[in-house]
């Protein structure tokens, strides 16, 4: 997602998003992301290098042409400690088929590929089960809690890249 990308959701002109993207996008993705869209552009203009970290939009084939049916990304550049925190969402007529596992594997596989990082962060919600299930289906191990200023509480985990076979 470019940083002209981000800017149409902002203003909600999903013509121009979808023009941008190649594909429809739904009113859902602003929605959903209202809250980092405007995080990710100030760190941009700050750090354009961070670009490269954040977002991504899944998009699949439709019917009547592409279709964005969520996003993952990084919250920015690898921490202090050379770790990557992953965030993700899905549509939710698309969620609970693979497409976030997909997209989450897809990330971790260029982040150690292209820079080799082989520790990612995720923050979860307690009540969020699904994130939850993926987190263990990626072996995240809890390693504490965070109070977040819009999401409330947070469990926050760990793993290594890439898992054992």
């Amino acid at each position: 997602m470019s940083a002209h990308f981000l800017e149409t959701l902002v203003r909600r002109d999903f013509d121009a998003a979808g023009h941008e993207i190649g594909a429809q996008v739904p009113a859902w993705l602003a929605d959903e992301l209202a809250g980092a869209l405007e995080i990710w552009l100030a760190r941009w203009a700050s750090d354009p290098t961070a670009a490269e970290w954040m977002a991504r939009a899944m998009v699949l084939p439709a019917a009547n042409g592409r279709r964005v049916v969520g996003s993952v990304g990084f919250h920015g550049p690898p921490d202090n400690e050379g770790r990557l925190e992953v965030g993700y969402s899905v549509d939710p007529p698309y969620r609970r088929k693979g497409f976030a596992r997909e997209a989450v594997t897809a990330m971790f596989d260029w982040a150690h590929e292209h820079h080799g990082i082989t520790c990612f962060v995720a923050s979860i919600s307690p009540t969020n089960e699904p994130s939850l299930a993926l987190a263990r289906q990626f072996g995240f191990v809890k390693v504490g809690e965070q109070m977040d200023d819009v999401d409330g509480l947070e469990y926050v985990f760990e793993t290594s890249w890439p898992r054992p076979t």
